[in-house]
């Protein structure tokens, strides 16, 4: 199965989030929601980017509300629900479930790998980057999102 930019994303994002201090399943629904916002900004979704200058990462959210929260500078919605919070695009909350189902099955037996391997890239550049929606696309995720396109869907034909 291929691996496309959509799973890189997806990965590099949660990857990111994790490192940031969110939760594993609360990085996962990261890393989706980021993957979807810029695969539709990609094909012509015209949304308004808030920028936060307060906290590093700040959140508000009222059971059954939804609210905002920025990791560093790049704000996104979310929602809790049952004692569960989530990233969401309109009202599609991107859960672990819809993370594992189209991110995780992609790469069969080789997802641990690729997501260890997303962790040591991340850990290899400084907070500031990593809290920078442009620093992050420019410098962690562009220049590396074909090669590990490549890459993981190489190793996803080996395992």
């Amino acid at each position: 199965m291929k691996i496309g930019r959509f799973q890189v994303m997806a990965i590099l994002q949660a990857a990111r989030a994790k490192q940031l201090g969110l939760p594993i399943n609360e990085a996962k629904s990261w890393g989706l929601n980021r993957a979807i916002f810029y695969a539709a900004a990609k094909r012509g979704f015209k949304g308004k980017a808030m920028r936060s200058k307060g906290p590093e990462t700040s959140m508000k959210v009222v059971e059954g509300k939804r609210a905002t929260y920025f990791l560093g500078d790049e704000m996104a919605y979310c929602f809790k629900s049952g004692g569960k919070f989530y990233f969401t695009i309109g009202k599609s909350f991107q859960t672990e479930n819809n993370y594992h189902h189209q991110i995780m099955k992609k790469f069969s037996g080789a997802y641990s790998k690729a997501w260890r391997e997303a962790l040591q890239i991340v850990r290899q550049y400084p907070r500031e980057t990593l809290l920078s929606q442009n620093s992050f696309f420019q410098n962690v995720y562009r220049p590396r999102r074909d090669e590990l396109a490549a890459k993981w869907t190489e190793m996803v034909g080996e395992s």
